[in-house]
């Protein structure tokens, strides 16, 4: 029989066993022992800081030669025949040009040789290769500028409808968060909004109300001063007798009036009665349609934020700083109505808390709404007290409105929806040009909308906020949201 070798009983399992011991554990000892005894071959890695640097170096080096063959100091020969390149000719292929380059190949592996300062400087082909595309700077600043003036030409067109409807939204949006306590205390979202409209539509009739009660009080406190009115008219008419301007005089004035200005006034006042119900009308319709999307609206700016991360952002941000915006107006009417009351109650002009109300609800009206509040108490103190009241009167609440809601409000109100004071009075001067006397009252919230399509939701718009937001670091580009 042939003796088994070392080999052999490698290859045979029955060759480890011996003699007193089970198959499994002889063998299996004597497997670890040969191993043990082998010598172990590690085979080297490479470092994966160089192989990264290896494939960078290489990947340089064939960029730099493509660089050279699109410029033409480097020429390729296809010996494959299909087309590709495979690579650079020599000197003596290259000998039949013409023109023969003096530029060297740049080889794959030369990395450090390989940076694109050291290609030649060719004015031409960099100028051509650098050349800006797209319409010269002037002509887009044309073509702004006219786009710009046709948009606000077309806003002040449709300003009867479209001014009064984000009027009727201002107010949802401030009103929403009671529809998220609603929901949140398991409400349904329809009844959720339902009663955010109806609060809505509270707070509105609450403030013509208010408007109508304080007229009223007036028209009956006025039926107490009949003979004070008479004495001021019969010294009227002494005063102007000085002039030459008797009451007969005033008679022939008033009978020279032609009838046809009087009915072209009346045709001014009734048409800007109509359009004031027409308004009340459109805002109250709109804000109906707009209660019946408040269900969906949380999960249509889901849905938008997960397309659009930036618009759905920008508004969130806008709605939250029309809130702001109501609140420090609020805030600031009750003040100077406050500090009407102080001065109303320090002369004894009378009912001086039904006028402080009337000044808060008429600080609401832009443009005309300072005066409306002023009348009603000059005229009460005038009749009472007489002219030095009067005239203490109407100095204190220009005075008081001026510093006020003209210099301190602004301010405030642009930090709060991130304008600056500048850009917030050309807001005034400019919605209310677009949108009329309703304008100004939402030239604030105009401004903070289009600020929020155009260019928070623009990442490369957001620069601008550096100029005119109230927080230049809104310029900075938002961290991306953790995953």
């Amino acid at each position: 029989m042939k003796p088994r070798t070392h080999d052999d009983s490698a290859d045979d399992p029955k060759a480890d066993r011996t003699e007193g011991e089970e198959p499994a554990q002889g063998g299996g000892r004597r497997r670890r022992e040969r191993a043990e005894r082998r010598p172990r071959v590690r085979t080297p890695r490479e470092n994966p800081t160089e192989k990264l640097k290896r494939v960078r170096d290489g990947v340089r080096g064939q960029l730099s030669m493509a660089r050279a063959v699109e410029r033409g100091d480097v020429e390729w020969i296809d010996e494959n025949g299909d087309g590709i390149p495979d690579r650079p000719a020599t000197s003596s292929e290259s000998s039949s040009d013409p023109a023969p380059r003096t530029q060297k190949p740049v080889e794959p592996q030369a990395a450090d040789s390989a940076e694109p300062a050291s290609e030649p400087d060719r004015p031409d082909s960099e100028s051509r290769r650098r050349a800006p595309v797209g319409l010269p700077r002037f002509t887009v600043a044309v073509l702004t500028i006219g786009g710009s003036w046709l948009a606000f030409s077309l806003l002040h067109e449709l300003s009867s409808v479209l001014a009064p409807l984000f009027f009727a939204l201002n107010m949802l949006i401030t009103a929403y968060p009671i529809h998220a306590v609603l929901v949140r205390h398991r409400c349904p979202k329809v009844l959720a909004a339902l009663v955010t409209g109806l609060t809505v539509i509270v707070m509105l009739a609450g403030f013509l109300g208010g408007i109508i009660w304080s007229v009223a009080a007036m028209v009956t406190q006025m039926q107490k001063y009949v003979p004070q009115m008479n004495s001021l008219y019969r010294q009227l008419i002494e005063q102007l007798s000085r002039f030459g301007l008797g009451e007969d005089a005033i008679l022939e004035r008033v009978k020279s009036i032609n009838p046809q200005q009087i009915l072209s006034v009346a045709t001014s006042v009734l048409s800007d009665t109509t359009s004031v119900v027409t308004m009340v009308v459109v805002i109250i319709t709109g804000m109906i349609f707009m209660m019946m999307d408040t269900p969906q609206i949380a999960e249509r700016l889901e849905l938008a934020g997960a397309v659009k991360p930036g618009v759905a952002r920008s508004l969130s941000a806008f709605a939250s700083g029309i809130r702001k915006y109501w609140l420090v107006t609020t805030v600031f009417g009750i003040i100077v109505a406050l500090l009407d009351w102080a001065v109303l109650l320090a002369l004894g002009v009378p009912l001086a808390g039904v006028w402080a109300l009337f000044s808060f609800l008429t600080n609401y009206i832009p443009n005309v709404g300072f005066v409306l509040g002023l009348v009603p108490p000059a005229l009460l103190g005038l009749f009472d007290k007489g002219w030095v009241t009067a005239v203490i009167v109407v100095v204190a609440y220009s005075v008081l409105n001026f510093a006020v809601q003209s210099i301190i409000q602004p301010k405030f109100a642009g930090d709060a929806v991130g304008l600056t004071p500048t850009l917030s009075f050309i807001s005034l001067l400019l919605w209310g040009w677009v949108f009329g006397a309703l304008g100004t009252l939402i030239a604030l919230p105009c401004s903070l909308l289009v600020k929020a399509l155009l260019i928070d939701a623009d990442p490369g718009a957001r620069w601008i906020n550096a100029l005119i937001s109230s927080r230049p670091q809104d310029a900075r580009p938002p961290d991306p949201p953790d995953r």
